[in-house]
């Protein structure tokens, strides 16, 4: 995914240059793989987040997990999105 996506998305232009420059890196960083992976990894992203006092919405969230899918193969990127789905019906949200 193209960092241009946080310039030109109207969702992202309003970023602190420190949440922004936090998302182009997570966008340029080494991802995994693996769906068994890709937990762990969003975990510890976000983790690293609030030790900078970053928090992100809803579509921040989502995109950097459809950062995260790119890296994976058709059927790893599907596992991911069924346990997802999975995540939103048990906690009450809606896709």
């Amino acid at each position: 995914m193209e960092n241009d996506v946080f310039k030109t998305n109207p969702v992202f232009q309003n970023l602190s240059p420190e949440k922004l420059s936090f998302l182009m890196n997570f966008a340029n960083s080494k991802k995994p793989t693996e769906m068994k992976d890709m937990m762990p990894f969003l975990l510890g992203t976000l983790s690293s987040a609030k030790k900078q006092n970053i928090q992100f919405t809803k579509p921040e969230t989502e995109l950097m997990i459809s950062i995260l899918k790119q890296s994976m193969s058709p059927e790893e990127a599907e596992k991911a999105d069924k346990i997802i789905r999975l995540m939103k019906e048990r906690s009450g949200q809606s896709q």
